[in-house]
């Protein structure tokens, strides 16, 4: 075995995201899951640091994000409202990133299978909130970014990404809108 798992992850910064929309710039999956990965750490330390309420490791959140799109290695990125047209899409193609996370971690030495394996495939509950809102946020903050640059191609992704982030009710995600989302509005010399 060759084990290509790494050679593939490698690959993220091959895979581009909003394939469907007028980009101001580009943004590849690699980009995301760090950005996803730096969002759901701090969500994490927001509830435990500042709200003090029970969470999962941070640190073990940031690990999840780093891998919360490694199936689209192999399967590129579908946009989003391809892949929530509706429910029976969206059931056919979590099955095809679940096989395709296996395909992945196929290609690991066995002794390090279990140790990915609930990272590729999303399977720890606990942490799935924490990197679904920090997917979320990192969304809308792709949106702000193009409207800053005078896009207005992603109005409507903003709104519709708001208002998700809305509908989830978590409070940490609400502190950092509150605190923290403004500061990506302002330009370098600004902060």
């Amino acid at each position: 075995m060759a084990n290509e798992f790494y050679a593939l992850m490698g690959r993220m910064r091959y895979i581009t995201r909003w394939g469907l929309m007028r980009n101001t710039f580009s943004e590849n999956i690699a980009e995301h899951s760090h950005q996803v990965a730096v969002l759901a750490h701090a969500l994490a330390l927001i509830r435990r640091d500042i709200l003090g309420l029970p969470t999962p490791d941070p640190d073990r959140c940031a690990v999840a994000a780093l891998y919360h799109d490694a199936s689209e290695i192999l399967t590129g990125d579908l946009p989003t409202p391809i892949k929530y047209y509706n429910p029976d899409i969206r059931g056919a193609y979590k099955q095809v990133e679940r096989v395709a996370g296996e395909r992945l971690l196929d290609l690991l030495p066995e002794p390090l299978r279990r140790s990915y394996e609930s990272l590729v495939l999303e399977d720890e509950a606990e942490l799935l909130p924490f990197v679904k809102a920090a997917d979320k946020l990192s969304a809308h903050i792709k949106c702000l970014e193009e409207q800053k640059a005078g896009n207005t191609e992603f109005d409507t992704a903003a709104r519709q990404t708001w208002e998700a982030m809305k509908a989830m009710e978590r409070p940490e995600l609400e502190w950092f809108l509150d605190n923290c989302l403004g500061a990506f509005a302002l330009n370098l010399d600004q902060l």
